[in-house]
C-alpha cells in the first residue's frame, strides 16, 4: 500500500460514523450512517468489536468480529463483516485485517476462527483458502419477515 495503514478499533458514534462508506460496500441494504451506528451499538452489547484499517484519516478497511462458544467449536472468533475498500483491493489489507481478528482468537485461547461468505463469492472464497481457512460446511438461511430494529 502506498502508506501506513493503522489498525483501529473504533467504538463510538463519531468513530463508527466514518467506516459506513466502507461498510455499506459490503453490506448495500444499509440505509443510512444513523442507522448502521445503532446497530453496531447494539451489536456492541453481544461482543462484536469493530477494527477498521485507516489511511490518514480515511477508513479503508473493516473486520467485525465477535467471540462465541458453542458445542460444534467450543470458544471462537467468528467474523461477521470483512470488507476492503473497492479501490485498493488486492494490496494486503484484507489479510491484514483477518489476521487482525485471527490474533484476538489465538490471544484469548479460543479452538476456532469461522467466518461464512456467499456461495456466489467465488473471489472471496480464494482468498479465505489462500489465508488458510477451509470451507467445512453449508450456512442456511430462513428468511421469517421480522422487521429490523
Amino acid at each position: 500500500m502506498e502508506s501506513q495503514v493503522d489498525l483501529r478499533k473504533f467504538s463510538t458514534p463519531e468513530e463508527l460514523e466514518t467506516c459506513f462508506d466502507v461498510m455499506k460496500q459490503l453490506r448495500p441494504h444499509l440505509v443510512s450512517p444513523q442507522s448502521f451506528i445503532e446497530q453496531v451499538q447494539r451489536q456492541f452489547t453481544a461482543g462484536y468489536e469493530l477494527v477498521g484499517g485507516v489511511q490518514g484519516e480515511t477508513v479503508i478497511g473493516l473486520v467485525g468480529y465477535r467471540e462465541m462458544e458453542n458445542l460444534l467449536y467450543g470458544r471462537f472468533i467468528y467474523v461477521d463483516d470483512l470488507v476492503v475498500d473497492a479501490s485498493i483491493r488486492q494490496m494486503g489489507l484484507g489479510a491484514q485485517l483477518l489476521d487482525a481478528a485471527r490474533e484476538q482468537a489465538k490471544a484469548r485461547g479460543c479452538a476456532h476462527f469461522v467466518l461464512d461468505t456467499g456461495l456466489h463469492m467465488a473471489l472471496a472464497q480464494r482468498f479465505y483458502f489462500r489465508e488458510g481457512l477451509l470451507a467445512r460446511g453449508m450456512h442456511f438461511v430462513e428468511p421469517l419477515n421480522v422487521p429490523r430494529g
